[in-house]
């Protein structure tokens, strides 16, 4: 995704919840999120190497989280096709669809890119290298394949339609990524395709929730300003829930304009869909955490207490709706 320089902050509260629900049927209790088990998702991906497109490391990754995902009782669909990158490359794309209780009408989105960088360059050393990806990539596709084996047990509210995105993190490089470059479009191109071309005609959802860079010791998530201006009802829902169940020093009550572009976007302009980033905002750089488009982007950088806060708090979230 594309960094801004720019940071603005805000205090306003988030909405607060109207009427009762204690007339209504007990749903069955959330089940419990194993920020083990997500920690050792997100080591599994790392074990392929890079996760570039087009490499082998990419698609037996892909191929791994395809079987995890159909293991789990989902129904699986894939995208696959070409898109052109920054440099006129072009490279093959390959989106996954895992869909839990299909035939509900109702739905919700989650996502998370599972690509990798093909350079490090925000790296002085081996700058032209591809990175590990361990936060940035695996993190959200860790916390989202833990959600995945309690989700065929859900059988009441919405259906849940994970999306795995790919070719999102071969955006322009460092150097080129100022805010008027038009360097924009060149991020995030799996969930453009998803966006111009959904795996079900006509496709909506009721809101989404995108995962990226939700797996670094002591994280801290802001509400990002891009999803306050698409979708302020859902930020105020998933930090109010993260308050209730005990990580509210994790889901901070300030706004961060720190994020150019990410797979939010497009959801949100093309298919109108509600759509939030939980995404780390680190102090010490004003914008993403450190290891950033680095070779430090490893598993050391993952902590499952991280995992669990971001996991347990999206589980809750899908897990209440009605």
């Amino acid at each position: 995704m594309l960094a801004l320089p720019m940071i603005r902050c805000g205090t306003d509260q988030p909405m607060r919840s109207q009427g009762s629900d204690a007339t209504l049927p007990a749903l069955p209790p959330t089940p419990l999120f194993d920020p083990d088990s997500a920690y050792a998702f997100v080591a599994k991906q790392v074990s392929f190497g890079p996760r570039v497109p087009g490499s082998p490391q990419h698609a037996a990754c892909a191929d791994w989280m395809v079987a995890k995902l159909k293991g789990y009782g989902s129904e699986v669909t894939e995208q696959k096709g070409t898109v052109k990158a920054f440099n006129g490359k072009e490279l093959p794309l390959r989106n996954i669809i895992a869909s839990f209780n299909p035939l509900a009408k109702e739905r919700i989105l989650l996502l998370a890119h599972y690509d990798t960088r093909p350079f490090a360059d925000k790296d002085e050393e081996r700058p032209h290298e591809p990175i590990l990806g361990a936060n940035d990539g695996g993190s959200g596709v860790g916390i989202l394949l833990e959600l995945a084996r309690h989700l065929s047990a859900k059988e009441h509210g919405p259906g849940i339609d994970m999306l795995f995105t790919d070719v999102e993190d071969y955006g322009q490089p460092s150097g080129a990524m100022g805010i008027d470059e038009k360097s924009i479009d060149t991020w995030a191109l799996g969930s453009q395709h998803f966006a111009k071309n959904p795996h079900v005609a006509g496709y909506s959802a009721r809101f989404g929730i995108l995962l990226d860079m939700c797996g670094a010791k002591d994280a801290r998530f802001y509400r990002e300003a891009l999803s306050m201006k698409y979708a302020p009802a859902i930020v105020a829902k998933v930090w109010r829930t993260a308050d209730a169940i005990g990580h509210s020093d994790r889901f901070v009550q300030e706004t961060k304009f720190f994020v150019g572009t990410d797979d939010h976007l497009p959801i949100n302009e093309r298919l109108r869909i509600p759509t939030i980033d939980i995404i780390e905002f680190h102090e010490s750089t004003n914008a993403f955490h450190p290891s950033w488009h680095t070779h430090d982007d490893d598993m050391d950088v993952i902590d499952p207490a991280t995992l669990d806060a971001v996991g347990r708090t999206v589980l809750e979230v899908v897990w209440k709706e009605r």
